[in-house]
């Protein structure tokens, strides 16, 4: 008993005694950035690192629906951050373009007078070199007259050529401050696109929190059985690449010809009709994107859309949704805290084919209480390509 009230007592002057630690409420209250201030964006970038401290902190803690909803609200705060920080670093743009196009026009002004003046000054040169006192000593009326003269010509010869340098000097620092202000120009279209892309990714945070919630009716127990299904499912597509799943060879199979059909409905790790496509180089994930042509998708998932860029044809015909894509996607974070490694399509048509050339083997794995089955195509080079959520 003792030994518990001197536990409980250490604990309390623990909690007591040791320094407060920022949580996520108070990283607003702590860094009270105000917009147009002086530190504005270095405020940003501190409330920026206190907001991904509550993620980390978030992220090491116990893998509940409360912890996940908090590791999204944390990046969502991020992502805010990150949208201001870079629409201030607009602004400032736009104001250097302001004021370089103010000095531009300030300086052709000035340029044009001295080209006026100076095209004036070689003119009246001009016609200086043409009198006869230029060049001859008995011209002028007196020698005195010849003196004054001759340096009259070199005095308008100097400021000529002090004039023409300025007008180059006026024309370089022209040129210099043109130049300058296209790149800011470039520099806030690059700024713009990466502002539409992180707004972007800041819908698809959002979405996923409210998708996750409306999965799970914000029920930890459902939440913990959708996060078994997952995790069971990554480590049986794990042990299948690695070789762990019993297979069985079939014979030769050529690119375009059926290998299988997706099962409808649910199977063992899948919670409804879908083919989940995987590539492997030398034992080692590709993503299919890479290597798949780029067609006329159709996006069905919150994640930023994205389309082949290879030359293999797809394994299912046209049109195909796609309701997973390859690595971090918002369902793989949430549940699988890992990479989605390979892709999640739909069909209208539940025949699957084989994308290349090889050999097809019929496999299984255990997964969840049931059996995955897929189907391997060993290819010439090099790669294995795996169709799972499959009937042979």
């Amino acid at each position: 008993m003792r030994k518990t009230i001197s536990y409980f007592l250490i604990l309390l002057a623990v909690f007591l005694f040791s320094p407060a630690v920022v949580r996520a409420e108070d990283c607003d209250q702590q860094y009270n950035c105000t917009e147009g201030s002086d530190n504005y964006e270095n405020c940003l970038e501190k409330l920026e690192g206190c907001w991904q401290g509550e993620v980390n902190r978030a992220q090491s803690e116990a893998n509940t629906l409360q912890s996940t909803i908090d590791i999204i609200n944390g990046q969502i705060r991020v992502q805010s951050l990150k949208i201001q920080q870079t629409a201030a670093e607009i602004n400032a743009l736009e104001k250097e373009i302001t004021e370089l196009s103010e000095r531009i026009e300030g300086l052709g002004i000035s340029l044009n007078r001295l080209s006026e003046i100076l095209i004036k000054r070689i003119r009246e040169s001009y016609k200086q070199s043409r009198l006869p006192y230029k060049n001859n000593l008995f011209a002028a009326d007196s020698f005195n007259g010849f003196i004054s003269q001759y340096r009259y010509v070199n005095v308008a010869q100097e400021q000529t050529l002090d004039i023409m340098k300025k007008t180059e000097l006026q024309r370089l620092t022209y040129n210099q401050q043109k130049d300058l202000k296209e790149t800011k120009q470039a520099e806030v279209e690059q700024k713009r696109k990466e502002l539409q892309s992180q707004k972007n990714i800041l819908d698809s945070q959002k979405a996923s929190k409210d998708n996750l919630l409306k999965e799970t009716k914000n029920n930890e127990s459902v939440y913990q059985q959708k996060l078994a299904a997952a995790r069971a499912e990554l480590a049986a597509i794990r042990g299948i690449v690695a070789g762990l799943g019993t297979e069985v060879k079939v014979g030769d199979i050529k690119e375009g010809d059926r290998v299988a059909s997706i099962i409808q409905g649910k199977s063992a790790c899948s919670t409804g009709t879908h083919l989940h496509f995987e590539v492997a180089q030398n034992g080692n994930r590709r993503n299919p994107f890479d290597l798949l042509k780029n067609i006329g998708l159709i996006w069905d998932n919150i994640d930023p859309a994205r389309n082949g860029s290879g030359n293999w044809n797809w394994p299912l015909n046209d049109s195909i949704r796609v309701t997973q894509g390859y690595g971090s996607t918002s369902y793989s974070s949430r549940y699988a805290n890992d990479i989605h490694t390979g892709i999640d399509i739909v069909s209208t048509n539940a025949t699957v084919k084989a994308v290349k050339d090889g050999e097809l083997y019929r496999g299984s794995m255990a997964c969840g209480g049931g059996v995955l089955k897929y189907v391997r195509v060993k290819q010439s080079d090099n790669f294995d390509s795996y169709y799972l959520h499959v009937n042979y």
